[in-house]
């Protein structure tokens, strides 16, 4: 793979990616400031992620907020492929929706889709792949949702409320179709074909259960893209709202390739991990600095592929005015690399000291936000 190379799928991202190129792959739009103007006009401030442009593109956002401003209230949908434990880039998306279910005073679905990472990784049995989910939903839990407004799907678990839906949606969604967005072969086994059905159904869950249309926005990574191309179409063809979509870029790996991936300890930083294993991790993360502490003075590094400055402008460090002169510092080569590891290790082992505690306290309330099976149809 050349420089210029990458690799976006819902089940892997490799190489350095160009995300203007990848949004016009995609045919999504990119958030210009008029749009960020809307969404401030109702929630009084912007997220630093829509300030930053770590949520860079939408389908349908306008939309969305037009049907807001009429009084029709959306809601909420994102969700996790449990395939390992949760890692810090899970948690962004996260904050993220707690953040405009917060603003916007609305209803959150959240799906843990067990199934998929059965059918997908031949070294993971579905009874782990569900162990995974409920130790996954604590992480979510632990950011901060409103237990009245928030409700999680396991799809093993719910199949009693998906599972009429996904069919409606699987009967729409030819092979053809299958092949062409993901590029399945003879080889992929038929679960792995019928799997966007499941993942389309919570879009439409609501609008089914209340019987009338209700706008449904999807804050997810830009690799599930893929699944909503196929959601959108056929939601459209069934009678239900297209569910709008809202990007995130992926968090980066440690090695300064690609995305952090749960299923890669080595390239990732964990959510239950000590502060010395984040010390020594961060600690060996890929660095734009200078190959000396004399040439960095000299020269400078470059924080725009440094990992630790990825990781602090796209979660760990909210404040503006201090990531700039991260930023500043660390060019002109007056900030060494060696402090801005170690400040990244802090600002990490910070965060996850309070959201290992929160995490405790999830586990209390575990069943409240639990989705209580009830008939579809």
């Amino acid at each position: 793979m050349t420089k210029e190379e990458f690799k976006v799928t819902p089940w892997e991202v490799s190489g350095n990616v160009d995300y203007l190129k990848l949004s016009k792959q995609f045919g999504t739009n990119i958030i210009d400031n008029e749009l960020l103007s809307r969404i401030k006009k109702h929630t009084k401030d912007l997220h630093f992620m829509l300030r930053r442009k770590i949520f860079f593109s939408h389908r349908d956002m306008n939309w969305i907020l037009d049907e807001y401003e009429k009084g029709n209230n959306f809601f909420l949908y994102t969700g996790r492929g449990p395939s390992g434990y949760t890692h810090i880039g899970h948690l962004a998306p996260y904050v993220f929706t707690q953040w405009l279910q917060e603003k916007f005073g609305v209803e959150v679905l959240y799906q843990l889709t067990d199934d998929e990472k059965f059918l997908f990784k031949d070294s993971l049995s579905l009874e782990n792949a569900n162990k995974l989910a409920h130790d996954n939903a604590l992480d979510f839990i632990a950011c901060g949702f409103n237990p009245k407004k928030t409700k999680i799907l396991i799809d093993t678990e719910n199949s009693n409320t998906l599972y009429p839906i996904a069919l409606k949606f699987a009967k729409k969604i030819t092979f053809s179709t299958a092949k062409a967005v993901f590029g399945f072969q003879n080889e992929n086994n038929i679960g792995q074909i019928f799997y966007t059905s499941m993942q389309s159904a919570p879009a439409v869950l609501p609008s089914v259960l209340a019987k009338e249309n209700i706008p449904c926005l999807v804050p997810m990574g830009i690799d599930q893209d893929p699944h909503f191309r196929i959601t959108r179409d056929v939601a459209s063809k069934l009678g239900w709202y297209k569910p709008a979509a809202i990007h995130k870029k992926m968090f980066p790996s440690l090695n300064g390739i690609g995305a952090m991936t749960a299923g890669v300890p080595a390239t990732s930083i964990y959510v239950a991990d000590t502060p010395e294993l984040v010390k020594k991790k961060i600690g060996s993360a890929f660095s734009g600095g200078g190959i000396s502490l004399a040439e960095h003075k000299k020269h400078g590094g470059n924080p725009d592929v440094d990992v630790c400055y990825k990781f602090l402008e796209a979660f760990f460090e909210p404040n503006d005015k201090k990531l700039t002169k991260i930023y500043n510092d660390y060019k002109s080569g007056k900030m060494p690399t060696s402090e801005l590891k170690s400040y990244t290790t802090e600002k990490i082992n910070k965060y996850l000291k309070e959201h290992q505690k929160a995490r405790v306290r999830a586990e209390k309330q575990v069943d409240k936000f639990m989705y209580k099976d009830q008939k579809s149809l």
